[in-house]
Parts: structure tokens; sequence; C-alpha cells
């Protein structure tokens, strides 16, 4: 009996804990506490700190690899669905039920915006391979500026997928951090006479164009560039879910149960990734420093052409939404409101920055299918 209580004794995960370990998990437990406390993008830090708690307690078992007749530990499988591509495209299929295509049918022009906001994607590529990384990487890495996470995935996994773990982190920690990074860039490149400007009610789009939408970009995309298929098929099949009218159960599984329990999912085995003896290296502190770059360009380059329009436009246009071209939906469009009403608590600008918001996923699911395309 006594052998018994000295075996549990000695395997105990105490024993095992190493200062890269307690580290990672002091940085798990901030990543939740900006979820809870802060409400920091709860949906995305959350699990994403729950992951990286658990992986980091030794002996936990949960990416066991199966041997013999034992079976894999739980997330061994669960990880399944990003090694296999299936996470990825089913979060598009969630967020496209979910993105009403309005505000950028009704002001087309915003679509340049969501393009102007890849530059830091293709700027940090370039910063990524003076710095030492080879091609497929550094496109990896520069993915990052489009912040969008299932994108950032997704290419990882084509072009670079032993840096799956540090990537997707920067990718779904910035994503969260908008309300941070966004609001001092913006300040800085714009006036308070351009902050200020009220943009014109939109133009009522009809159902007949929003369901001959997602048709036509879902052929275009995918015959222009075919690797992005995954993506774009998901975002505009789920967009067609709910402007068709008819499937209104369909619709609501993707918007909410589905998208709800693969965002938890894709979390966790994205936080799983931040194991201390991968993570706390030279390399993830390059790629989480680019990532940020990144993230900073684009919102830059949404905001330049923003100011560029705002001057063509006679001063029609707020340039403020420029920095929503990036893929974070909606919460760039929140940021990009939230700036505008501090300078004027009658601009209402959430709907007009949702234009380029839903341009830049669309922009960003392309920028990927290219470089997969050169470079896969």
């Amino acid at each position: 009996m006594f052998d018994h209580f000295l075996m549990f004794f000695q395997n105990m995960g105490f024993w095992e804990l190493e200062w890269g370990s307690l580290a990672m998990i002091a940085i798990a437990c901030l990543l939740m506490y900006l979820a809870i406390a802060k409400d920091f993008e709860p949906l995305l830090l959350l699990p994403i700190g729950l992951g990286a708690f658990l992986t980091n307690l030794p002996g936990n078992g949960l990416l066991d690899i199966p041997f013999g007749d034992q079976i894999g530990g739980l997330y061994y499988y669960i990880s399944k669905g990003i090694e296999l591509e299936i996470f990825p495209p089913l979060i598009f299929l969630g967020v496209g039920a979910m993105t009403d295509f309005g505000p950028l049918l009704s002001n087309p022009k915003t679509f340049l915006l969501g393009a102007a906001a890849q530059f830091g994607v293709f700027a940090a590529l370039l910063f990524a391979v003076i710095l030492g990384f080879n091609l497929n990487e550094a496109a990896a890495i520069g993915i990052i500026g489009g912040a969008d996470g299932p994108t950032a995935i997704f290419l990882t996994l084509k072009l670079a997928p032993h840096l799956l773990g540090p990537i997707a982190v920067a990718a779904y920690s910035y994503m969260a951090l908008v309300p941070l990074i966004q609001p001092p860039i913006m300040r800085w490149l714009t006036t308070e006479k351009e902050r200020q400007v009220v943009m014109e009610s939109q133009r009522t789009v009809s159902k007949k164009i929003k369901i001959i939408f997602p048709i036509v970009v879902a052929a275009f995309g995918i015959l222009l560039v075919p690797p992005a298929a995954p993506l774009l098929a998901m975002l505009m099949g789920g967009n067609l879910l709910r402007e068709s009218g008819v499937v209104e159960r369909l619709s609501k599984m993707a918007q909410n149960e589905l998208i709800n329990i693969v965002t938890f999912f894709l979390g966790t085995c994205v936080g799983l990734t931040m194991q201390a003896d991968n993570f706390l290296t030279l390399e993830t502190i390059k790629i989480i420093l680019l990532g940020v770059f990144a993230f900073g360009l684009s919102t830059i380059g949404g905001l330049l052409l923003g100011k560029l329009m705002y001057k063509i436009s006679g001063g029609k246009i707020n340039p403020l939404i420029g920095s929503a071209g990036v893929s974070a939906v909606p919460m760039a469009a929140r940021v990009s409101h939230n700036v505008g009403q501090e300078y004027n608590p009658n601009n209402y600008l959430l709907m007009h920055a949702m234009g380029p918001n839903v341009a830049g996923v669309i922009g960003t699911a392309i920028a990927a299918g290219v470089l997969i395309a050169i470079l896969g």
C-alpha cells in the first residue's frame, strides 16, 4: 500500500514545474484576466488563456499521442480540427452567416479601404525576410497584419506549420487588442476636423443584390485564387444562408451553436500550443513583434487611403473608417465608431465602418490565397 502512495506522490506534476512553465502560466493568467476583468474580447482571449494555462501544467496528457492500445489525449483528437484545416473554414461559415454585406454594397468604394489595409501583410513579409525568415515563414508572419485568426491559421498550415503556435497566438491576441492598438494610431494620423466628419446615411440595398453578391464573389474569388476556396466558399455560403431567408434554422445554427463551439475549441487548441519549451524563444519574440508591426501598418494603410478619400470627396468621408479595413469583425468597426464619437457625440460611424471591415475579411482571404498560390 505504501508503495502505491509513494508512486502517486512521485507522479504529481508539482515536481516537474520549471521556471518556463511558471512564466507561461503567468502569461496565461494575464490573458484570462484581460478577458474577464477588462472585457478584452473574452470570446478569444479566455479560451486561449485557458489552453495556455492547461498546457503548461506538467503531466496533463491532453496532447498525448496514441501508442499501441493506449488512446491519445483529448486535445490530440480535437486539435485535428486545426491540422486538417476544418476549424478555420467553419469559423468563416459562422462569420458569413452573421455578416450583413449591406454597408459594403451601399458604398462600394469601401472595398478599396479593405484592400489598402492589406499593406501591412506584405510590408511585414519583407521585414521578416530581412530578419532571417524564409519566404514561406515570412508570408505566414505577414498575414497577421490582416487581423484574421482563422486565415492566419489556414495560411500557416499550408506554408509554415512549425510556426503555427506563435503565429496563431499573435493573430488572435492582436485581434483581441484592437481597442488598445488602433486608437493611438487613428489619433496620430487624423486631424480633429477629420474625426468629426458625419457621413451621409447609407442607401438601402435590395434583397436581390444581397443574394446575388455572395454567389458572384464566391465564383469570381475562387476562379481568381483557387487556394482561397475553402475560406471564400464558407464565408459566402454562410452569407447566402442568411440572405436567402428560407433556411433560418441553418442560418441561426451557423451564427450561434456552430461558431460558438468551434471558437472555443479553436481558441483552446491555439492556447495549448503555447508550451514553454517551444514558445519562450527568440524566434517567437520576433514573430510577436513582427505581428504588431504588420497589424499597425495595415491600420495605417487603411487610414491613409481614408484620408485620401476624405480629400477627394470634399470632406464627406470620415477617414477613421479606414482603420476598419482590417479583418477583425466587428471589433475594428466598433473602434472606428467609438473614436469618432469621442470627438462628435452625434457621429454614428458603425455601419459605415462595417463596409471596409467586411471588405477586409474578403481581402485577407484573397491575400492568403495569393500567397499560397505563389509559395505553396
